[in-house]
């Protein structure tokens, strides 16, 4: 039986694995390496034809799992990705289509921004957890550093070019709930399906939790 469904994806763990599975195969036992190492939240990223189906069997077979749909962009990929078993959805970017379709799909949703209007057009709308994207090159933490003055209502998992070395000064800043990012999963351990390998990167980012209480 899966677990209950979130109130909120970001406070789950301080790392949501960004993954791109190309043969559904892997899905199982990577997800369950993440799970195994502290991370239960698992965005599968809709960039390869597996992807669905890897939902799908990581939703069935990982129970312990909060299974994502990322890379979401049309209504479509949202209906199908919960259809799927996805419990959570992350976009890129929104447009008020694609914000009506995640509002009505009944599961948690981060919606991308990467600028301050953005921001201010989801507060309007009733949104206030959002994915930062990209995050190192929409401005990094002095960005979302300077949106937490007139925007503390705003809480964000920035994603795109973090790795372990800088996630903690994005996991220290007030406005940040957990990052996303793939260095758990290193193309080389994820091909010689390495899953202790995966499982021990897991474990130390789910580690970084602890940089938060240096604030």
């Amino acid at each position: 039986m899966s677990s209950p469904l979130p109130a909120s994806v970001l406070d789950l763990a301080p790392v949501v694995p960004v993954v791109v599975i190309e043969d559904v195969a892997d899905a199982v036992p990577l997800a369950r390496a993440l799970v195994t190492g502290g991370l239960p939240a698992i965005e599968v990223t809709l960039r390869t034809p597996a992807a669905l189906d890897a939902i799908r069997e990581i939703a069935a077979e990982v129970p312990e799992a909060v299974v994502g749909a990322g890379t979401v962009i049309t209504p479509d990929q949202v209906n199908a990705s919960v259809a799927a078993g996805a419990r959570f959805l992350v976009s890129p970017g929104w447009t008020d289509v694609l914000l009506d379709a995640m509002r009505a799909s009944g599961v948690p949703f981060l919606p991308g921004v990467s600028t301050t209007s953005e921001v201010v057009a989801l507060l309007e709308r009733g949104v206030r957890e959002m994915k930062f994207f990209p995050a190192e090159a929409a401005g990094g933490t002095a960005y979302l550093k300077s949106l937490n003055g007139p925007l503390p209502q705003a809480r964000f998992c920035p994603t795109g070019g973090i790795g372990p070395a800088t996630a903690p000064d994005y996991l220290a800043l007030p406005n940040v709930a957990c990052v996303g990012g793939s260095w758990m999963l290193p193309a080389d351990a994820v091909a010689a399906r390495d899953w202790g390998r995966v499982e021990a990167l897991a474990r130390e980012a789910a580690g970084l939790k602890g940089s938060r209480a240096q604030v």
